[in-house]
């Protein structure tokens, strides 16, 4: 008996290790409209996390972040590029209905979507009483009509373009596509530093507002150029003097990545706000081969409809309503996000959405049947469109039917089967022996294309 009091101080012990900031706050239970954080992260493969089995880096506040409540061992980006993915994200559509097949770029020769006109994500939250703020990488258009002020961001500090030169220029092509709202700016400093103090100083203007807030906190890590800051390379260095040195400067880009976040959350407990935000940490899609990236188990990187194309890390944490240390292998996609958004915002959703709210699976683990049946059975379509040599303009897809999946490599290929259940790496391609399966997923991808085309993919002249 008299050890008892030991064994329960060990016992504390113990919990505090594996607790995080989040896990440790007791906030009262939260009230129904929840704010919400988004950080997008730019590029990260699935396994470019120490919560994800990577053993030669350490993301401690990624990893505590997702142990405060749900991660996603399944979860799927609706392209393998940029663009789509943000379109897909902030529409709940295809990304090819809402006109953004592709990378949009500063170039109008090499440039693959135009969003299209319409309400976004922002736009509903707003008028469902939120503020709305975007820090960080837009991606989805230059044109005045298309900037992120105009298409439902109340405040805007960040970068139009697709990818920077140079972290600390912030330069693309010799051009400057940093803005605070449509004024442009240069400040100095790290590019995921400005964005983390933007974003904080965005969450604390916000402090002591009754008005719910959406924070979409885009970074460009650890997106090329690999460009850490000399200090966390240098801390990677010494702590393994034999990795990769390309490997070695995303694995300081990534840490360096993780910190901020840290700094995000811990801004979100000074504040107050905590408590009732719900925190998305999610990549746009996978990770990029000449960088040395980490896709898990799983075939192939960034630009390919193969698993390490399209399959992100994601987690989601809502102190007092997501129960923390959970895990889902449910096949959901960002498109998803925007439903789900808008159900919890108590915002019924359009009906024209692609995405199927995940609040089911949020919110419990045991989802009702007819949840997971919608989640299960339904086809999960990507696409990308590009103008390099390899695609010449055209289109490459793919469609998930539950554990079947069928794609293109390439618009000149023939397209492959697979059984990921029975074969997760993509190594044995099935389609002359499941003819009948790949004539069903076939048919899937023509009506797909079909329906898809009736949004065009170029500003009409």
């Amino acid at each position: 008996m008299k050890y008892r009091p030991w064994m329960s101080l060990i016992a504390g012990l113990v919990l505090a290790a594996i607790s995080t900031l989040f896990i440790s706050t007791r906030p009262q239970r939260a009230a129904t409209r929840p704010n919400i954080v988004f950080i997008f992260a730019d590029d990260l493969g699935w396994g470019d996390l120490s919560g994800y089995g990577a053993t030669d880096l350490k993301t401690p506040h990624i990893d505590s972040l997702m142990r405060a409540g749900l991660r996603f061992t399944r979860f799927y980006a609706n392209s393998s590029v940029c663009s789509p993915s943000r379109a897909a994200l902030l529409s709940g559509r295809w990304p090819e209905r809402v006109g953004v097949p592709g990378v949009i770029r500063d170039d109008s020769t090499d440039s693959w979507g135009y969003l299209a006109p319409g309400l976004l994500l922002p736009n509903y939250l707003q008028k469902a009483g939120y503020h709305t703020a975007l820090v960080g990488k837009w991606h989805l258009g230059l044109e005045p009509e298309n900037a992120p002020n105009e298409r439902g961001f109340q405040e805007f500090y960040g970068f139009l373009g697709d990818m920077m030169d140079d972290y600390y220029t912030k330069l693309r092509n010799g051009h400057n596509f940093m803005r605070h709202n449509r004024q442009t700016i240069d400040p100095p400093g790290h590019a995921t530093e400005v964005f983390t103090d933007a974003a904080i100083r965005y969450l604390t203007a916000r402090k002591g507002n009754s008005k719910p807030f959406f924070l979409y906190l885009a970074y460009n890590a650890p997106h090329n150029p690999l460009q850490p800051p000399a200090e966390w390379l240098e801390r990677v260095l010494q702590r393994d003097s034999a990795i990769d040195p390309t490997r070695a400067k995303l694995v300081a880009l990534i840490e360096h990545m993780d910190a901020n976040v840290g700094r995000v959350v811990a801004a979100l407990k000074a504040n107050g706000q905590l408590a009732n935000t719900l925190i998305v940490f999610t990549s746009d899609n996978g990770g990029w081969k000449p960088g040395k990236a980490n896709n898990g188990p799983v075939r192939d990187y960034k630009g390919t409809l193969y698993e390490g194309g399209i399959r992100v890390p994601a987690g989601v944490a809502w102190p007092g309503h997501i129960q923390p240390g959970r895990v889902s292998d449910e096949r959901l996609q960002l498109s998803d996000w925007m439903p789900t958004f808008l159900e919890l915002a108590g915002i019924k959703a359009p009906a024209e959405l692609d995405g199927k709210s995940m609040t089911g699976v949020l919110l419990t683990d045991q989802p009702d049947a007819s949840t997971l049946e919608a989640i299960r059975q339904r086809p999960l379509f990507f696409i990308r469109r590009e103008g390099n040599d390899t695609y010449k303009g055209l289109t490459t897809q793919a469609v998930r039917l539950g554990d079947w999946k069928l794609l293109q490599p390439n618009p000149f290929a023939p397209y492959e089967l697979y059984n990921l259940q029975k074969d997760p790496k993509e190594t044995t391609n099935l389609v002359s022996q499941e003819k009948q399966k790949a004539t069903e997923l076939t048919q899937l991808i023509m009506t797909h294309i079909r329906q898809s085309g009736a949004t065009p993919w170029q500003k009409r002249k």
